[in-house]
């Protein structure tokens, strides 16, 4: 697994994504030299997937909320499905 930098483990989701964009927005100009293209395409893969497992840290959470037939919200048991 790849080890995400502690500043970026640091950023929220929306930070993430915005310096994320920015730096597709960046790459996809073609205004930077090679050497910072590369340091921009490695930060923007840990981006990518910090964004991504905060993602999945969202959806375990919302699996974790069941709503019953008559709209009562709870939470399910960490065995149940």
């Amino acid at each position: 697994m790849t080890k995400i930098p502690e500043d970026i483990n640091k950023l929220s989701f929306e930070k993430a994504l915005v310096e994320l964009e920015e730096i597709v927005d960046n790459l996809e100009s073609g205004s930077v030299d090679l050497e910072k293209s590369i340091e921009h395409y490695t930060r923007g893969s840990l981006l990518r997937l910090h964004c991504q497992n905060k993602l999945d840290e969202a959806v375990l959470k919302l699996e974790e909320i069941k709503v019953s037939p008559d709209g009562k919200v709870s939470k399910n048991k960490a065995n149940e499905t």
